[in-house]
């Protein structure tokens, strides 16, 4: 049995301010490209558009999925160093970038590679799974359990990436090889669609269309009932046993790099890959501006036919607007942070800090709020490992409790050690005990219901002062204190 895919691409400018189209679509009888320009860079179109051009020869080859997985990298490679080419010859286009999401069929094999945060996504057997993982601050704090899935959702620095394809020689994409199955429907995708629409309703999507048109037709539409303030673009694509059916063969390009004379195509383009992907590089590096082609096929940029004042005017409208989106985005991400408390070691104490602990080139999103008199060393090993990975509270109010139960397991431990058994191993619980400095000072301990990390029972009943004295040997001396209140919380800790 020999497959094919059946496929479409859709797009849309989206309901933000946005007045270009910065993603581009490709999707073919073996190439399926999603690139979305940044945002926040310089000319995010023009790179969209440079990396399908680039691609788009790609879908004539026929190769092994080995091979496949070689030559999408290499021109990956090819694509990011014209980029740079591209930045160098013209300063208006300095900082642009672009993610990208590229899946080359070979045979019944599928060479993928990824680099940012937009997503690829498996509809298999009923089963809906993202198959990418992006590239972005917030899936740095998911991978860390610093947030909930449900927090990265709506966290106002979700659109931060920390790699795509800005034409340095370190952007180095995700590679991948899978296998194709007859039923599979693939999804790729930009943030326009995933920041604005849960991925239980986008499987729900995939799951009930008929065919790929009405899937990516339907995933458009429910992104512009979100209110999807960005681009949003979507290529779909099912795998079928082409004796079965008769495939396409017409490849189809949308957003950015099909746009011609102002009109952004969402449909087919009928003409060969080899010619689209010539058209593409010529009109993204600026070999055809302002050259006259009277073809209905002609690809160019949105900006090929714009007089310079009006694209300067234009240009430094949209850099005003981005730096004001930078800063405020900025301002409002760190005054999140500064709400978010954690407990961890500040040198040989336990600390309890204000922010997360995460770094953003030279600036610390976190400092020591307050210190504790609780040395880590004097706990058990298993609450010294919590402490130095970090305890995450909800508030300044958790994190003073927890200090307050660490520095009776710290209590108790020191307790536990000071009577000749190691701390975090079993001791009778309520026998009374006595030991004695070389001196004739003794001390007796009664029956002080210590548990929690060495006798297994709740820590709320461990609230011991114990004092160690002798300059020899140890005398300790346990004074029992009034319980904390019953709805103190626990460390958070498992059992150790």
């Amino acid at each position: 049995m020999s497959i094919a895919l059946r496929y479409a691409a859709r797009t849309h400018l989206g309901l933000g301010p946005k007045g270009r189209n910065e993603d581009s679509g490709y999707a073919g009888p073996h190439l399926l490209v999603l690139a979305d320009g940044m945002g926040g860079h310089a000319a995010g179109d023009v790179a969209s558009s440079m990396i399908v051009g680039a691609l788009a020869p790609l879908d004539e080859e026929g190769l092994s999925g080995e091979q496949a997985l070689r030559v999408l990298e290499a021109e990956l490679h090819d694509a990011n160093a014209r980029l740079r080419e591209a930045m160098q010859a013209d300063s208006d286009l300095a900082g642009m970038g672009s993610t990208t999401i590229a899946m080359l069929r070979a045979g019944n094999k599928l060479a993928m590679a990824h680099i940012g945060d937009s997503r690829a996504y498996l509809l298999r057997e009923g089963t809906f799974s993202q198959i990418t993982k992006d590239h972005s601050f917030v899936q740095r704090l998911l991978d860390e359990h610093r947030i909930t899935p449900d927090e990265a959702q709506h966290h106002p620095q979700r659109s931060l990436v920390t790699r795509v394809m800005t034409g340095h020689p370190d952007d180095e994409p995700d590679l991948s090889i899978r296998e194709l199955l007859v039923g599979d429907r693939y999804l790729l995708c930009s943030d326009g669609l995933t920041d604005f629409v849960g991925s239980d309703v986008v499987g729900e999507i995939l799951a009930e269309a008929a065919t790929p048109d009405e899937a990516a037709e339907r995933c458009i539409e429910v992104a512009l009932r979100a209110s999807t303030r960005d681009n949003v673009t979507v290529v779909v694509a099912d795998v079928v046993d082409s004796d079965d059916t008769d495939p396409p063969v017409v490849p189809q390009v949308v957003g950015a790099a099909a746009i011609r004379r102002g009109r952004t195509r969402t449909r087919a383009i009928p003409v060969s890959p080899a010619e689209k992907a010539a058209a593409l590089t010529r009109e993204a590096s600026g070999e055809a501006a302002g050259q006259e082609d009277d073809h209905d096929e002609r690809l160019t940029l949105a900006e090929a036919r714009v007089s310079p004042r009006t694209l300067w005017l234009r240009r430094s409208g949209l850099a005003a607007a981005a730096a004001v989106f930078v800063v405020g985005g900025g301002i409002a991400g760190y005054q999140w942070t500064q709400g978010r408390y954690y407990l961890a070691a500040d040198g040989d104490l336990v600390a309890v800090y204000r922010g997360v602990p995460q770094t953003l080139g030279p600036i610390h999103l976190s400092q020591v709020a307050e210190r504790s008199d609780v040395l880590v060393a004097d706990l058990p090993q298993h609450y010294q490992d919590s402490v130095r990975a970090g305890i995450l509270v909800s508030d300044l109010t958790e994190a003073r409790d927890r200090v307050t139960l660490l520095r009776v397991v710290a209590a108790e431990c020191q307790l536990q050690n000071a009577t000749g058994t190691p701390c975090g191993t079993s001791t009778p619980v309520g026998t009374p005990t006595t030991t004695s400095s070389p001196g004739d000072a003794t001390s007796t301990t009664g029956p002080t219901a210590l548990s929690g990390p060495t006798g297994g029972g709740s820590l709320r009943t461990a609230y011991v002062t114990v004092t160690i004295q002798g300059a020899v040997g140890p005398t300790v001396t346990v004074q029992p204190v009034p319980q904390p209140p019953a709805n103190l919380p626990g460390l958070g800790l498992g059992s150790p």
